[in-house]
């Protein structure tokens, strides 16, 4: 969620995910996927900042960037040629 300002000052929470689009017309308008539309002082760059601030900070936590998800195999042990016949034993026949 990020935290935007009504053009009354009150502080609101928008769940991001729901965010169909951002326009400046002049005062910035979110419309949500239901149809609501939600008028802020934050410009568009800023909500869209936000938005992409959030979505780091998740990513960041499911993902770290100095642990990577798939262990990789050195190249050392990768033969050029290898088929998947050869990594499966000797033949039978």
């Amino acid at each position: 969620m990020i935290q935007l300002t009504r053009l009354n000052n009150t502080r609101l929470a928008v769940n991001c995910d729901l965010i169909k689009y951002v326009e400046q017309a002049p005062d910035t308008v979110i419309t949500l996927l239901n149809g609501e539309k939600l008028v802020v002082r934050e410009t568009t760059a800023e909500v869209i900042e936000r938005v992409c601030e959030f979505r780091r900070s998740v990513l960041s936590v499911v993902a770290p960037s100095h642990s990577p998800l798939v262990e990789e195999q050195p190249e050392s042990e990768i033969s050029p040629n290898a088929s998947a016949s050869d990594s499966e034993g000797p033949s039978r026949g």
